[in-house]
């Protein structure tokens, strides 16, 4: 697998891109998960409302318990404090909706946050760099296996700009039907520097 130019140039250029683009990526990591526990503090307050449920249903039961074992009134003084101690579980619910709440809220914030950026960095890095990967290897194999260079001349023709090409030769593609040396050599060249492999 080739992944660097041969040429110093490009080669540096391709090496800045890779550290910017992953340096990029992990400071978006880092923002969204910043933005995730910002986000999930706001949790403490379903924390303290579910505490503070659990607490009072605890009391409220407690209460009930001890005043039920008075005799002959017990049972008749209890029923409100048990009836009471279900609001301390529904205060307790209610605090732990809150908190699932907030933590999807702060999933979405954080991944959401981390994610864009990503994307626009792959789409605008990493895509040209695999594809510069895929062309610079599967050309460098081929030339191990005799590419020549009328068959880089043609792929030149099909893979350059046709502004660059028309530099070389105003009828490149006929030159390249002549098999004119000259034209021919250059076109092989283009291609090649546009993979990255210098020819030594």
């Amino acid at each position: 697998m080739k992944l660097y130019s041969d040429f110093a140039a490009q080669r540096a250029r391709q090496m800045t891109a890779d550290v910017v683009a992953l340096a990029l990526i992990a400071i978006s990591i880092a923002t969204g998960i910043v933005v995730f526990s910002t986000v999930n503090q706001l949790a403490r307050f379903g924390v303290q409302m579910q505490t503070a449920g659990t607490d009072f249903r605890t009391s409220m039961t407690d209460v009930g318990t001890r005043l039920g074992g008075v005799p002959f009134i017990g049972e008749g003084i209890s029923a409100p404090f048990s009836t009471a101690s279900s609001a301390g579980d529904t205060l307790a619910a209610a605090g732990q909706t809150q908190q699932d709440l907030v933590l999807q809220a702060a999933i979405a914030l954080g991944v959401g946050v981390a994610a864009l950026p990503i994307l626009i960095v792959l789409l605008v890095w990493l895509i040209p760099r695999l594809r510069f990967i895929s062309r610079a290897t599967r050309t460098r194999a081929l030339m191990r296996s005799g590419l020549n260079t009328d068959l880089l001349a043609l792929r030149a023709l099909t893979h350059q700009k046709a502004g660059v090409i028309a530099k070389i030769a105003p009828d490149a593609v006929g030159a390249w039907r002549r098999s004119e040396p000259e034209v021919m050599q250059r076109l092989a060249g283009l291609e090649l520097r546009s993979v990255g492999i210098r020819v030594r």
